[in-house]
This record gives C-alpha cells, sequence and structure tokens, in this order.
C-alpha cells in the first residue's frame, strides 16, 4: 500500500440522478427521488477513490463500514456532488468522512471505512466462506 495523501485531502466525485437510482423495492416504487440506498452506493465510490490511487497492483480495498445520514432528497436529473476527506490511516485502515449536496443544499453527511488486502488474503478469506 502506498499513501501520497495527506489528512484532510479531498476527493469530489459528481452523479446525476438517474430514474434507475430512485426509490424501488419488490413491492414497487416509493417515491422517485435519490434512493438512501443509491445515495450510499456513490458515497461509498466517492471515497474508495482514495483507495485507488493507495492499492498497489497485488492489493484491493474491503469496504468495513458505511454510516449515511440522508438529510434531504434529490431528483432525478439533478446533480449530486460528493465531497469526500481524508480522515485517518492506521496501517491498512483507511478512514473517510463526506458530504454529499444538491445545488449548494446539503442532502447526506457520513464516514467509511475501508481495508487494504493482498488480493491472495482476500481471495483465501473469500473461499473460506462456505
Amino acid at each position: 500500500m502506498i499513501n501520497p495523501f495527506k489528512i484532510g485531502d479531498t476527493k469530489v466525485f459528481s452523479h446525476i440522478v438517474k430514474s434507475s437510482d430512485i426509490a424501488a423495492f419488490e413491492s414497487g416504487v416509493v417515491h422517485h427521488i435519490y434512493s438512501t440506498f443509491c445515495l450510499t452506493r456513490d458515497a461509498e465510490w466517492s471515497t474508495r477513490l482514495f483507495v485507488l490511487e493507495m492499492k498497489e497492483a497485488d492489493e484491493e480495498g474491503i469496504g468495513t463500514f458505511i454510516e449515511v445520514k440522508h438529510l434531504s432528497p434529490a431528483k432525478i436529473g439533478e446533480q449530486v456532488d460528493f465531497y469526500a476527506k481524508l480522515a485517518s490511516v492506521t496501517r491498512n485502515e483507511i478512514i473517510c468522512s463526506f458530504i454529499a449536496k444538491c445545488g449548494g443544499r446539503l442532502i447526506a453527511e457520513g464516514r467509511t471505512g475501508q481495508k487494504i488486502l493482498k488480493i491472495e488474503k482476500l481471495n483465501n478469506i473469500m473461499s473460506a466462506i462456505k
């Protein structure tokens, strides 16, 4: 693992809300706005941008936790900007915070945890699961 970053460095990821991002379950559509599920997916991606530059060719990142407070809606067609901030790096564990804004309005905030492991170790963990 390499670490070209310092605590407080940021990454930005923008996502245009699509119709496939709405809140829908097997029972049907709940509402036609950005679902918490999809917002969480995109928040994790925004913080994974750090991992992509930290992992080496024989390594991969794996999520360890995500905390999301979904504060306000975003409609289909609106742009949501995620601002991920590196909060800590302890050995192979990366903790980030993030905020998500839509038109300057705060719509979500939270934290993620990820670890960088050797691919061989990750494969061994996965193959041990029965």
